[in-house]
């Protein structure tokens, strides 16, 4: 918002880009565009940034982001629609060494090395610290009402947020999933498993509780209402639904393969989160499709057998 604000304020126009994946929505961003009565466009990137989560060159943070892979990914889709946009330059609200990984200098040069921009990536709350570039050189953009931020405080961030009478705007942190030490773990289970991910196996990564129950068997129990809504909307063609039958009790979607005992086990688990107390056995139902499979005859045992499953 700092970033755009500064650059509008030479009197340039500006397009908002956000780059959309499973792992990160627009909500927030459009907010704020709202807010600034600034143009601004969603991009969809998540089978191109699919495989930078895969096989990151420059490695993971904490978790499973590859935050310098994934900046210059973004600036490098960016760079590809100067063109049809009628835009000169890319420009990012970045600081430096705001982030010990993905902002420090020698991060801030790959991403532009990688992303192709090279001289047309600028940085304008830190441009003063880093070198010129090309539209700073040809006078596209004045150098000297650019700024000069560094680290990682947000006060001097803030004063400008009042300057530009932004009274509104996100935290800094959050918002990324695969920050998420719980995600992550079921985002590195799903992509050793299956070879071929499709969007909305990434979807359903943040609903519900997972179990891998075999090598290519898993099993996602609803925690609530919502829970149990999303895993439904996301079912696939050869997904299985189990539900309990005569008592309330979350749905559950199996996916993968069933051979040896694995049906036994997702109706086990099932039942084991259904309200079942007081009795030894749980009808399961359980559906592929529109039409209903069987309905399963399962023991009623501890939740607490089945940790050893749980992602």
């Amino acid at each position: 918002m700092l970033a755009a604000e500064t650059v509008r304020a030479q009197g340039i126009d500006v397009l908002a880009l956000f780059f959309e994946t499973p792992f990160f929505g627009p909500e927030k961003a459009r907010k704020s565009a709202r807010a600034m009565d600034l143009a601004f466009k969603v991009v969809n990137i998540t089978q191109r940034h699919l495989e930078v989560v895969r096989h990151p060159r420059y490695g993971y943070g904490n978790n499973m982001n590859p935050c310098v892979d994934c900046h210059a990914l973004m600036f490098r889709v960016a760079g590809e629609m100067l063109e049809p946009e009628g835009a000169a330059f890319v420009f990012t609200g970045e600081v430096v060494g705001q982030r010990p990984m993905s902002q420090n200098r020698g991060s801030l040069n790959r991403v532009a090395i990688e992303s192709g921009l090279h001289g047309l990536l600028v940085r304008p709350l830190s441009a003063k610290r880093l070198d010129p570039t090309i539209p700073e050189d040809r006078g596209w953009i004045q150098r000297e009402q650019l700024l000069d931020f560094q680290g990682r405080s947000r006060k001097p961030q803030m004063a400008l947020a009042r300057q530009f009478n932004i009274r509104d705007y996100p935290s800094p942190a959050g918002g990324c999933l695969l920050t998420e030490k719980g995600f992550s773990r079921r985002l590195k289970d799903l992509l050793t498993a299956r070879a071929d991910v499709e969007t909305r196996e990434l979807e359903l990564l943040k609903s519900g509780r997972h179990f891998r129950i075999g090598p290519q068997s898993k099993l996602v129990v609803g925690r609530n209402k919502q829970d149990n809504e999303s895993i439904r909307s996301l079912a696939g063609e050869r997904d299985m639904i189990l539900k309990s039958v005569s008592v309330p009790g979350p749905t559950a979607l199996l996916s993968g393969e069933l051979s040896g005992n694995i049906l036994d086990t997702a109706a086990a688990i099932t039942a084991a989160y259904s309200d079942t107390a007081g009795r030894d056995i749980c009808d399961i139902s359980i559906e592929k499709g529109e039409r209903n499979v069987k309905v399963f005859c399962a023991p009623v045992r501890d939740k607490r057998e089945y940790k050893g499953y749980m992602i």
